[in-house]
């Protein structure tokens, strides 16, 4: 009897605040698959960009190690050449995409802070694939905005990533929606919000996690009943929601 509430109390010690970047309920197994499949195959300049963040006091933000992978594979999957990302930080996801797509592609990258953006600058540099991105500083959606009225970027778009204020995903997909092609991908990153979308009311939660909490339930819910695409979310990091637009 004790083993058994032994091991619930550290499951739920271990996963009760955003921070650990697996769902899985097991930290060796999580060990395993990243020692096991994701180091050894990960890009040098991916290696150092992530040891670098993991010094930074926001390293909470970052995109974890197996994500970059699924990132990197899944646009080579698609054969991406033009893609966006909302929310940078260093830059860990934005070089798994830089790093996936061909020599002319592109990646129109936005984020709030810059000076976070600069701090990976140097290393995305050295690994030959700062060309292919466009960054600019600055709130998404007007940028969003002006492209859609411009009229010339509706389903321009291959594969669009975002990770950024949780509290404008809805209004996010409202305009990615309109951005992205028909057959291409939009990844919305932590929609398992480290498994407090099936926490009581009451768990204990930092108050970030419980502010954005109910805008992520609400953004998946929109997306599993929207017509336009189809999705298949994944306990991947922190989790991450796959819609492939249909029509």
């Amino acid at each position: 009897m004790a083993e058994s509430g032994e091991s619930k109390e550290n499951q739920a010690g271990r996963h009760q605040e955003v921070g650990h970047k697996s769902l899985l309920q097991s930290d060796a197994l999580y060990q395993y698959i990243l020692e096991t499949s994701v180091y050894p195959r990960e890009p040098e300049a991916m290696k150092e960009l992530r040891e670098l963040t993991a010094n930074h006091p926001w390293n909470i933000m970052t995109t974890s190690a197996d994500e970059g992978q699924f990132l990197n594979m899944l646009l080579k999957l698609i054969n991406a050449k033009n893609t966006m990302e909302i929310g940078v930080y260093t830059g860990y996801s934005l070089l798994a995409t830089a790093l996936a797509i061909p020599d002319d592609g592109k990646i129109l990258a936005m984020d709030i802070n810059k000076e976070n953006y600069e701090l990976g600058l140097p290393i995305i540099k050295k690994a030959g694939v700062a060309h292919k991105i466009d960054f600019r500083e600055g709130p998404a959606l007007p940028v969003l905005d002006q492209m859609i009225e411009d009229g010339k970027f509706h389903g321009t778009y291959d594969f669009i990533f975002v990770d950024a204020d949780k509290d404008n995903y809805l209004n996010y997909h409202k305009r990615l929606i309109e951005l992205v092609k028909v057959g291409g991908v939009i990844g919305y990153d932590n929609t398992l919000w480290n498994g407090s979308v099936v926490a009581p009311p009451d768990a204990p939660m930092r108050k970030y996690v419980r502010y954005y909490r109910d805008f992520v339930l609400e953004l998946n819910k929109a997306l599993a009943v929207d017509p336009r695409i189809e999705i298949c979310m994944l306990p991947v990091g922190d989790g991450i929601t796959v819609c492939r637009r249909i029509s």
